[in-house]
């Protein structure tokens, strides 16, 4: 159910790079932040080092990969260790992949309440609710 948005800048060249970070991205947040991959979502963009800058230079002078990740989850589905795990397993992973990183690259995890998150025309909330009401058919009475 995340909503995984991912801009980066390499000079690394590969035909599977995007589809690697999303893949990568996808993983970790099913491996630590506890997400079904089967309903996640990974835009990926990249940007040319030369139009990245950091610390008043491009990136392409600094001969430095960099990277800005925001990811949608519902509030309070995730413990605040489990966030930071996922934070530092991304940086690590994704310097592995893109080279070196420059110390500014990010990972935003937004914390979005339930009813105001969804997909498919559903809000978190309803799912929710909508899981709690249902009765399994060997508890009705006959």
């Amino acid at each position: 159910m995340p909503l995984i948005t991912i801009r980066y800048t390499t000079s690394r060249q590969s035909p599977s790079l995007k589809a690697d970070i999303a893949s990568t991205v996808s993983d970790l947040s099913a491996e630590i932040l506890h997400k079904d991959p089967k309903v996640t979502a990974v835009i990926v963009e990249s940007a040319n080092p030369a139009d990245w800058f950091a610390g008043g230079k491009s990136l392409a002078e600094q001969k430095l990969a960099s990277f800005w990740l925001d990811i949608r989850i519902v509030d309070g589905t995730n413990s605040k260790d489990e966030k930071a795990d996922f934070i530092a397993a991304v940086y690590k992973r994704l310097e592995e992949l893109l080279g070196p990183l420059h110390r500014e690259s990010y990972v935003h995890v937004h914390d979005v309440r339930a009813d105001a998150y969804g997909f498919g025309g559903l809000t978190q909330e309803r799912r929710y609710i909508a899981r709690k009401l249902w009765v399994p058919p060997y508890q009705l009475a006959v």
